[in-house]
C-alpha cells in the first residue's frame, strides 16, 4: 500500500496479491493526523496489506522541508495504530508530475485530473518500489 499525503487530500494505491500491479483507490481527505492514520489503519487491514509506503516529499536538493516533517510524523501515527505492518518513508519526487502526465495522457478533465492526481501519484510510487523488487 503507498500514500501520496497532501495538505487537503491523501492519494492511496494498493498493489495486487502478486505485487505486480499498483492501483490506486479514492483519496482520503485529511483532517487531523491521528484521524487519518486510523482511516489508513483500516484500510490497510481491509486490503491486507503487508507494508505501507509513505510518500516522503523532499526538496529537489534532497533536504527535508516541512511537508516531508509532515509526512514523517504521519508515518509514526500510522506505526502507533498498525504496529504489525512495517511503514517505510519513500522519497517521491516527480511522482506527481509521472501521474499528471498518465492522466492527462488518458484523456481527463482537469477537474478529473485534480481529483485524481494524489492516488495516480501513490499508485506510480508504489508501481516504482514494486518495479525495483522485482529487478
Amino acid at each position: 500500500m503507498a500514500l501520496d499525503p497532501g495538505t487537503a487530500r491523501c492519494g492511496v494505491a494498493i498493489s495486487d496479491p502478486l505485487g505486480v500491479i499498483a492501483t490506486p483507490m479514492d483519496p482520503l481527505p485529511v483532517r487531523d493526523g491521528a484521524r487519518l492514520a486510523e482511516e489508513i489503519a483500516a484500510i490497510a487491514r481491509e486490503a491486507g496489506a503487508c507494508r505501507i509506503l509513505v510518500g516522503y516529499p523532499l526538496n529537489m536538493d534532497g533536504t527535508e522541508g516541512q511537508r516531508a516533517r509532515a509526512c514523517a510524523r504521519l508515518a509514526e501515527r500510522i506505526r502507533a495504530v498498525l504496529p504489525d505492518v512495517p511503514v517505510e518513508l519513500v522519497d517521491e519526487r516527480l511522482t506527481t508530475v509521472e501521474a499528471q502526465a498518465r492522466l492527462l495522457e488518458a484523456g481527463h478533465s482537469p477537474e478529473k485530473r485534480r481529483r485524481l492526481k494524489d492516488s495516480a501519484a501513490a499508485a506510480v510510487m508504489l508501481q516504482w518500489w514494486l518495479e525495483s523488487r522485482h529487478s
